[in-house]
């Protein structure tokens, strides 16, 4: 009965830190379709005009085209130098490995204004001018990490035998890593690349700190929402969530498929 009882407690207080968490978000869900122009109550009937709306708001469209950009941009930061940082730290020895490890790791631990701050004082001793493109670096630098570890949680699945084989019948490192190692993280990367997309697209606290005259989405709902909030804040900001939910599941699946199973491309 003590352990029943241990267990209902359990469940009912995992329950509400959930519906503390998520309500909020479900509240702003249902409140974009709401057939009013203010949000809050009373809920005067289900519309989808804030979303047809937000088809014909340029300021809205331009800021996600920006964030997509940036986004792609991280992704292809991360991957560019999260690919073979990974590789290095699994597949090689080399001095400072340990320390290099932990490092790669480090903006995980920093809070993101504190990386913001420190990469903007860095913009401004170099004298960059703020754009998309510090942005851009900006996350790829804190993002790169997620690739780092998705990748190197791979290669440790995968072991040696497969490359070693492979090298035994005489394939060069190219021809090992072209046929066998990357077709062996190829969907831990994509997971990894999907993740960070995702979390490049909301960021808002190493954005707001290196952003210039051109504003991603986050920092647009924000400024509306200094104004005034109306239902298309609410309606944009669902099809964020939704579309940021479905891309990190996706991606965290993704990169656990088919784990410890090696692959080797044909030819």
């Amino acid at each position: 009965m003590r352990d029943l009882g241990s267990r209902r407690i359990a469940w009912s207080l995992g329950w509400s830190v959930i519906a503390f968490l998520y309500a909020p978000l479900l509240v702003m869900a249902v409140f974009s379709f709401n057939d009013s122009d203010f949000t809050g109550l009373p809920f005067l009937g289900f519309t989808w005009r804030w979303y047809s709306m937000l088809l014909a708001d340029d300021r809205l469209l331009e800021s996600v085209w920006n964030s997509v950009y940036v986004a792609l941009g991280v992704v292809g930061l991360s991957t560019l130098f999260g690919l073979p940082a990974a590789i290095a730290l699994d597949r090689f020895e080399f001095p400072g490995k340990r320390w290099f490890g932990r490092l790669v790791l480090l903006p995980i631990v920093l809070p993101g204004v504190i990386t913001g701050v420190a990469l903007l004082l860095f913009y401004m001793a170099m004298h960059l001018r703020l754009s998309l493109y510090t942005i851009m670096l900006g996350q790829g630098t804190g993002l790169m990490c997620v690739t780092i570890t998705e990748v190197t949680a791979r290669l440790r699945q995968m072991g040696h035998s497969v490359e070693e084989a492979a090298r035994t019948m005489g394939a060069n490192e190219w021809e090992v890593f072209q046929k066998v190692t990357l077709p062996g993280v190829l969907p831990a990367l994509i997971g990894a690349m999907l993740i960070s997309f995702s979390i490049s697209f909301d960021e808002i606290a190493v954005t707001y700190l290196l952003t210039g005259r051109q504003n991603t989405l986050p920092m647009t709902l924000w400024s509306l929402l200094r104004r005034e909030a109306t239902p298309e804040v609410n309606a944009v900001s669902t099809l964020v969530i939704v579309a940021s939910v479905l891309l990190i599941v996706f991606g965290t699946w993704l990169s656990r498929r088919g784990s410890g199973e090696p692959v080797v491309s044909p030819g």
